[in-house]
Parts: C-alpha cells; sequence; structure tokens
C-alpha cells in the first residue's frame, strides 16, 4: 500500500495522491512529500523506489533485503537509513521489525514489510489538520519517527526491569522460589531467558545508537543544523537505555555470584552435615563389623557381662566423636 503526504511551508497540504500527481508534485519547489510504502508489493515498490524517485540500485536492495544491522548511507541526493523498531508484547519482547529511511531535501519515502506503530502514529499527527506548522522538512518528518521508533523500546526496558527485580528475588530468597515452586534447574532456565533477551536488547540498541550519533554531529546534509540539538536529544535516549541494559547486566551477574556462592555454601554445610552423620556412626559399624564375623573362638561370646561392656564401649566412643565434631565446629 501506498500512502503519501504534501506538505506546504509545513501544513499538510494534499495526501494519498496517485503516482502521476506524485510525478508532478515531486519537481515542485517548496514542498514537501513523504511516500510510505506499507507492505508493498512488487510493482508498487519498482514504481516509487526505481521510477518515481530513481534511487540507486544498491540502496534499493538494501531496503527490500531484510537486515538484521542498521545502517546509514549517503548518496548524492539523499541519504538512505535502516533502522529496526521493537513490537512490544510480553510473550515476545524482541519481535523487531524494520524500517528504511530515504531522507532528501525535500522528500523523504519510508518503506517496511509490517505495519509500524511509529509509522501510524506520525501518519495520525499529520492528518490532523490544526493550522499548526507538522513538518517544514524530511529531516523534521525522519525525527519524529525515529523518536517514536526510540519510545518503542522503553515498555521493553521497564519490562525488563521487573522480570529482572523478579529474577534476583528468586536467586537471593530461597522462599520465593518455593512460593513459585520452582527448582534450581528451573530457576537457572528463566535467568539464562532473561540473559538471551538482555543480549537482544544491547545488539539491537547499540548499533541504532551509533547511527543516530553520526546524524547528530552535523555532518549529514539533508539534516538542517536547527534539528541537530533534537538529533542529540534522541542519541541520548538511545545511550541511556543502552546504559539501562549495560547495568540489568551488572546487576544480573551480581546476583548469580552470589547464588552460586550461596548454593556452594549449602552444598559445603550438607557435605558436613552427612560427614559428621557418618563418623557418629563409625563406632557402631566396626562394632558391628567385628561381632558380626562367624568365629567358633571368641570368648566374649562366652561371658554375657561383655555385651555390656562392648555396647558401653561403642556409646562411649559415638560421645567421643560428637564432641570432637562440635569440637570443629561442624554442628
Amino acid at each position: 500500500m501506498i500512502r503519501s503526504f504534501v506538505f506546504s511551508e509545513g501544513k499538510l497540504a494534499a495526501e494519498n495522491l496517485d503516482l502521476d500527481a506524485l510525478k508532478l508534485v515531486r519537481f515542485d519547489k517548496g514542498l514537501i512529500i513523504w511516500v510510505d510504502l506499507d507492505q508493498p508489493t512488487e510493482e508498487e515498490t519498482k514504481a516509487v523506489l526505481e521510477k518515481l524517485f530513481q534511487f540507486h540500485p544498491l540502496s534499493i536492495e538494501d531496503c527490500v533485503t531484510v537486515s538484521s544491522l542498521p545502517k546509514l548511507e549517503d548518496y548524492d541526493d539523499y541519504s538512505f537509513l535502516v533502522m529496526h523498531a521493537v513490537d512490544f508484547n510480553k510473550r515476545e519482547k524482541f519481535n523487531t521489525n524494520e524500517l528504511n529511511l530515504f531522507i532528501g531535501k525535500e522528500f523523504l519515502v519510508t518503506y517496511h514489510q509490517q505495519e509500524l506503530r511509529p509509522v501510524r502514529a506520525t501518519m495520525e499527527r499529520c492528518a490532523v489538520k490544526s493550522g499548526a506548522p507538522i513538518a517544514r522538512g524530511p529531516d523534521r518528518l525522519a525525527h519524529t519517527l525515529l523518536d517514536l521508533l526510540t519510545d518503542s523500546y522503553k515498555p521493553v526496558v521497564s519490562e525488563l526491569s521487573r522480570e529482572l527485580d523478579d529474577l534476583e528475588d528468586l536467586l537471593l530468597d530461597d522462599s520465593a522460589a518455593q512460593e513459585r515452586k520452582l527448582s534450581s534447574r528451573e530457576v537457572m532456565g528463566e535467568m539464562l531467558s532473561f540473559r538471551k533477551d538482555l543480549s537482544a536488547l544491547r545488539q539491537m540498541v547499540r548499533p541504532q545508537r551509533e547511527v543516530v550519533y553520526r546524524l547528530s554531529r552535523g555532518e549529514n546534509k539533508f539534516i538542517r543544523p536547527i534539528l541537530i540539538p533534537y538529533y542529540r536529544d534522541l542519541h541520548d535516549d538511545l545511550n541511556k537505555i543502552e546504559q539501562a541494559a549495560s547495568s540489568f547486566n551488572e546487576r544480573l551477574l551480581s546476583s548469580l555470584d552470589v547464588y552460586i556462592n550461596k548454593t556452594a555454601y549449602q552444598t559445603n554445610e550438607g557435605i558436613k552435615m552427612l560427614t559428621a552423620l557418618t563418623a557418629i556412626t563409625l563406632p557402631p559399624l566396626i562394632v558391628g563389623g567385628w561381632y558380626g564375623m562367624n568365629f567358633s573362638h571368641m570368648p566374649e561370646l562366652h561371658r554375657p557381662w561383655m555385651y555390656w561392656v562392648v555396647l558401653a564401649a561403642t556409646v562411649m566412643a559415638m560421645l567421643g566423636m560428637w564432641l570432637w565434631i562440635r569440637k570443629k565446629n561442624w554442628f
């Protein structure tokens, strides 16, 4: 589907023109055009990207090919930008969708294979005829799209923060894991799943932050100097998201260290308990083993009072072993 908006002096002048009308408006000085390709057909893609705007074949190839990494390439009369938005939901936090932007001096072309909330929200702003200037330049429209795209990451950060709090409770408080009936293996599984999500967030945000940084340096000829502070603010937002992800990772590693040390301590306590029980039961085992042998000549068997002597000796040996263990602070 092709949607288009035409702005004159920053105000919406027309929308959803056909291709023939767009060809006329395309070279009309003073007008700003935004053409959005939403899940377009091959014919629509070719009509807009190749015939109407005549973009470079390499940028068109990059546009229609799904890429996992953002990028920024400068051409003579436009800049090509690839970014990624997050369609947040609790089941799939990182369902990312690619947004391609062609930013020219008097036009903006966006291309995406799935419906994107930032694009829809920007269109709704443009459709509101408030009388105030909406888009005095393609760079302003591009900033609005990128700003809303960045906002799509904030629910993910909030959800990760909540999950990290719950995970810390599981790692550091045994009662929390028992309340949820989770074994140590399941707790570690949740920790690994969280770390995977955290790594995915950092891998998406970090390269996008670098791309926006290039736009915020004022070196791109299609970004007006008046908008440089806005792109710097956008870079700061992405930087905060990346720093939040880094702090989450540090908290997770610290909690994991405490959990491993706590587990090792509990294991050592269990080993000490088993060792103590083994040591206490050692005297009766020795005595029982001795008298359990079927020897025909054992003098003790013909003296009934020897049974009580052996029993007393066994109890004294166990008591002596218990006192020795207490002295070693095993109990």
